[in-house]
């Protein structure tokens, strides 16, 4: 089906199916409560989500899936069809954490030293299970269902794999979905945009070479600490005076690492950054600047700076037509007040991207209300924002796949 292929079916009045749902996923919402705060207090780094993938792989097998582990390593699908419908729909979540030592103080913060479920993760993977068991259980549609559980979005690198593995050849997806939450906005609202919801993201990591000497004598060496301060603040020349004042561009040197002593002129210095964009074009413009600007600002001050960059991903573009359809669903599902409209890009980003460079779709955000931030070690997702996201996947699911 194209996305030109969506249907507006008619549905059931709005209360008795909102009640429906609503009612079927808070029957189990503590014990997803529960499992959401086990796989939290055993996060998995990117690629190494044994525990988590088996967890969810169990699950969804006791729910009558069809279920196939092993894809990208720990990523696992899970394929429902109910009816003779030719539909298909894909849902996906993200299953990593991150190399961080908790804050919280919970009574079910990590217990593995240095990892951390600092993104919520936990809770994407805990609100799918919740929409799936109530979709094998009591789901209304005509069509086949993906239930994508992806690992290693922080890297970067789980969509990539789970696609160059065949993950929409062998489980076809007319559209795929997937969200996030996000801290800051107001719990279980729901934010769409059309066109680039996240920015692409590029790193670079430039070496300054100069030449060591006495911190008394400058004048006999080349001083590459020097060289770094000019090359970090021309960087910022790169957003200010070479991308168009409309568009968004983010340059942010996160790591300067160089010399050992107070007077000692080092020979090198190593910075680290990273670029983000919302377009190609603005992606090619900072990725050439930040090459010359660096070498021509170090080659000033007499040392040489060599520029390594490391293409990330691209930026999450939004298909307008299917984030029309997820947002008339969600006004439908949670209310037209829990819904923005208006919402605002992030310049974060996401390997979501891929899989919508594949196939049309939409991601989402989810407020989380007042919370630390994402990769805080105070962070924590909101139990109270499960049941009605939950509740969303399956009102998507039942008017995607409506017969």
């Amino acid at each position: 089906m194209s996305s030109a292929a969506i249907t507006e079916p008619a549905v059931q009045p709005h209360s008795a199916y909102r009640l429906r749902v609503e009612n079927g996923i808070a029957r189990h919402a503590q014990s997803f409560i529960a499992l959401r705060r086990d796989i939290h207090q055993h996060p998995e780094l990117s690629f190494q989500e044994h525990r988590t993938s088996a967890l969810v792989a169990k699950a969804l097998a006791e729910w009558g899936y069809e279920v196939f582990t092993g894809i990208a390593g720990t990523g696992v699908v899970a394929r429902l069809k109910k009816g003779g419908g030719g539909k298909t729909l894909g849902l996906r979540a993200d299953m990593d954490a991150l190399p961080i030592q908790e804050a919280t103080g919970l009574p079910y913060a990590s217990q593995n030293a240095g990892v951390m479920h600092a993104c919520g993760h936990d809770g994407h993977t805990a609100i799918l299970l919740a929409a799936a068991r109530f979709l094998a259980e009591q789901g209304a549609f005509d069509g086949t269902l993906h239930l994508v559980f992806q690992p290693a979005e922080e890297l970067g690198a789980g969509a990539k794999k789970m696609i160059s593995e065949g993950l929409f050849e062998r489980f076809p997806c007319d559209a795929i979905y997937g969200l996030h939450n996000w801290p800051g906005v107001r719990a279980g609202h729901l934010g769409c945009v059309e066109g680039p919801a996240m920015a692409s993201i590029d790193y670079a990591k430039v070496t300054i070479t100069g030449q060591g000497g006495h911190g008394a004598e400058p004048h006999q060496a080349v001083d590459p600490i020097l060289a770094s301060a000019h090359v970090i603040t021309a960087l910022q020349s790169v957003v200010s005076r070479n991308v168009d004042p409309l568009e968004m561009g983010v340059v942010t040197v996160g790591s300067i690492h160089g010399g050992h002593a107070a007077n000692v002129i080092p020979d090198q210095v190593e910075l680290q950054l990273t670029a983000r964009s919302f377009k190609p074009e603005v992606r090619s413009t900072l990725k050439n600047r930040l090459q010359a600007v660096a070498q021509a600002q170090a080659e000033s001050l007499g040392a040489q700076a060599h520029v390594d960059f490391k293409n990330g991903f691209p930026p999450v573009i939004n298909h307008p037509q299917e984030t029309r359809f997820a947002r008339d669903v969600a006004k439908d599902a949670l209310g037209e007040d829990f819904v923005d409209s208006h919402f605002r890009p992030r310049t974060a980003s996401e390997d979501f991207a891929y899989l919508l460079q594949a196939r049309p779709g939409s991601f989402l955000f989810l407020g989380n209300g007042e919370s630390a931030s994402l990769h805080n070690p105070r962070y924590d997702f909101n139990d109270a924002i499960l049941a009605p996201a939950a509740a969303y996947w399956v009102h998507l699911v039942e008017r995607f796949l409506a017969p």
